[in-house]
């Protein structure tokens, strides 16, 4: 069992804190659903970009990887979370439940073992505990009615997100 992760991104600073240290961020881009953040991977064996739009309102981080060479194992990677503005800096309070999104085909959800043991050490109060079925149930659920198209779920709800164009890496 490990501790809630928490992050925080200064966006002044260009600086995203993690539970690793401290990583420098190519762009950060506040829009009307929250932010944009993108910046390179650094000493990670098989992911070598990071893009996610933090979004308040729904709880999530909606995380887009590029890998070294191939395929990233789903399109769409999204972290339940509590994610608060102060200011220039964006604080985000991972709740453990993930959601792997095989664009037009499935989604899963991802970790609950992590969950059940926060929730069972006490690191997750039960209200937030609820919150985050809750959104993660909600996600699954918006995702099978628009065909496991994620854009799709998020357009009826007014929210339209761009990507950085990451060329393919050599071998794809």
């Amino acid at each position: 069992m490990h501790a809630i992760k928490t992050e925080r991104h200064e966006t002044s600073a260009y600086r995203h804190h993690t539970n690793t240290g401290v990583r420098r961020v190519e762009e950060y881009r506040v829009h009307n659903a929250g932010l944009f953040v993108a910046r390179p991977f650094e000493d990670h064996p098989n992911i070598r970009y990071w893009q996610a739009h933090l979004l308040p309102e729904q709880g999530l981080v909606v995380c887009r990887y590029t890998p070294h060479e191939g395929r990233w194992w789903c399109d769409y990677y999204i972290d339940i979370a509590r994610i608060h503005r102060e200011g220039d800096t964006w604080a985000v309070r991972d709740l453990y439940l993930d959601v792997a999104v095989f664009e037009g085909r499935a989604a899963q959800i991802l970790d609950t073992d992590e969950f059940r043991a926060a929730c069972c050490g006490g690191l997750l109060p039960p209200e937030e505990a609820m919150w985050a079925v809750e959104t993660a149930h909600g996600l699954i659920n918006g995702l099978a009615c628009h065909s496991y198209r994620l854009e799709a779920w998020l357009a009826e709800r007014g929210l339209h997100l761009s990507w950085r164009d990451i060329p393919t890496p050599v071998g794809a």
